[in-house]
């Protein structure tokens, strides 16, 4: 008798396309130049003899043409196929860094030239990010988003434990310029990965539009849907505390109380473990009213702050930069996972653009300001006045009932599923199925 050929193994990742597989690696490897890249330019601009105020210029250089930007690299991308968006951002970005750590290698580099290459790389950030989430949604299923979001962020956030711990240390052995040479080496291969990814057909635009139309509709999208809008103005004021603190303040304290760069480096890793170690609990758990829960990672933001002001020895401070990243996770998925609910996949990436746009718009002069709050306030006071700001936006966006109450939709469900008792007015969130991508 002949045997029977044994059973296929189960593929404990199939849910996974050829797309998200490419897209994740490109984005370890891009994450593991970008985590180190922050520590190098911050270092490099004290190595010079710069003061805090000019590290604060420096970030707001690339933080600022982002700003600018987001909303018409969001409209690129919703016309075109986002992983050329993505190649062409990921490849310019690679050319600035490039020039940055050139001019870092030469050593005493003027500060406008710091801050126009570091401009550069934001400009690049801009086009990429909305393609990038864009790009996520289209390649799994909705039923398995929750599951792709937590696995794609761990490859992120793996990366950003290598690359800042990376980072800290080369910085501290070799110099910061070598650090961002090879940030520049990260884009090029993250680039060339990105150029494998089969194309996905951008939704025709409607007869007649344009640019301009593409950007009001994308506005509509965005503005009907208050839960998204109080939120991204949470966060508006909430990332400017953060890059403060993590650009600017958490360099400074490093250098000044601790270990320089290398320690600094440490930190941030905690900050990475604690973002690999949540994303694990994510792809299991599946809470049904995600922006509830999401904003009680919110609270976890602001942890840092208190432990550098208080000058705590580094594994305290890793300790609360570990928590942070937990937040940072918590919240994150289940972001994502109400706007691939909420949001039409043709749209998406002009939503996600505003977005990032309005989250990042009072960061260029936070950073800008963190160098005269310091002067003020003294760099203990600025530190716990972030902290403060943190836990008050985190407790006052609480009291919207459309994020105490958008509920995730089971896939296939109907519409009233989703939408729970959340529908209390006009801004409803959306009550038909979400599309699949």
């Amino acid at each position: 008798m002949q045997s029977q050929p044994p059973p296929a193994p189960h593929r404990r990742f199939a849910w996974a396309s050829r797309n998200f597989r490419i897209q994740t690696a490109a984005t370890v490897i891009g994450g593991l130049g970008n985590a180190g890249a922050p520590i190098a330019t911050a270092f490099a601009v004290l190595e010079g003899g710069g003061s805090t105020a000019e590290v604060g210029y420096v970030t707001a250089a690339r933080l600022l043409p982002t700003v600018l930007l987001l909303v018409l690299g969001g409209a690129v991308a919703d016309r075109l196929p986002r992983h050329h968006v993505m190649v062409g951002a990921n490849l310019f970005s690679a050319v600035a860094q490039a020039g940055l750590a050139a001019v870092v290698l030469a050593g005493n580099a003027p500060l406008w030239q710091l801050m126009l290459l570091s401009a550069g790389g934001g400009a690049g950030y801009a086009f990429y990010s909305p393609a990038s989430g864009g790009m996520v949604l289209e390649s799994v299923a909705p039923e398995h988003a929750a599951r792709a979001f937590s696995v794609y962020r761990m490859g992120l956030n793996a990366a950003q434990i290598g690359g800042a711990a990376l980072g800290g240390a080369l910085t501290a052995a070799v110099g910061p310029g070598w650090v961002l040479a090879l940030d520049s080496g990260c884009f090029l291969i993250a680039a060339a990965l990105r150029f494998l990814l089969e194309t996905v057909p951008p939704a025709a635009p409607a007869a007649g539009g344009g640019m301009l139309r593409d950007l009001r509709e994308g506005w509509q999208e965005f503005a009907s849907r208050r839960w998204l809008w109080v939120i991204v103005l949470q966060f508006s004021v909430l990332v400017a505390c953060i890059s403060a603190v993590e650009a600017v303040y958490g360099p400074i304290v490093a250098k000044e109380r601790l270990g320089g760069a290398r320690d600094w480096g440490l930190a941030m890793a905690a900050y990475g473990v604690g973002l690999v170690a949540t994303g694990v609990l994510m792809a299991r758990w599946q809470p049904r009213r995600i922006l509830l829960v999401g904003n009680w990672g919110v609270f976890l933001f602001g942890a840092p702050a208190p432990a550098l002001a208080l000058s705590a020895p580094l594994p305290v401070l890793a300790a609360a930069m570990f928590l942070s990243g937990v937040g940072v996770t918590v919240f994150g998925v289940n972001w994502m996972i109400a706007l691939q609910q909420e949001i039409p996949a043709e749209a998406f990436s002009r939503v996600a653009a505003y977005d990032e746009l309005g989250s990042l718009s009072l960061a260029p002069l936070g950073t800008a300001l963190a160098g005269p709050a310091a002067v003020v306030l003294g760099l203990s006071g600025a530190l716990w006045a972030c902290a403060v700001l943190c836990l008050l936006l985190s407790a006052a966006v609480l009291l919207e009932p459309q994020v105490r109450r958008l509920s995730r939709r089971p896939a296939g469900a109907g519409a009233e599923s989703g939408a729970d008792d959340a529908a209390d007015g006009p801004a409803a969130p959306r009550t038909e199925p979400a599309p699949t991508r």
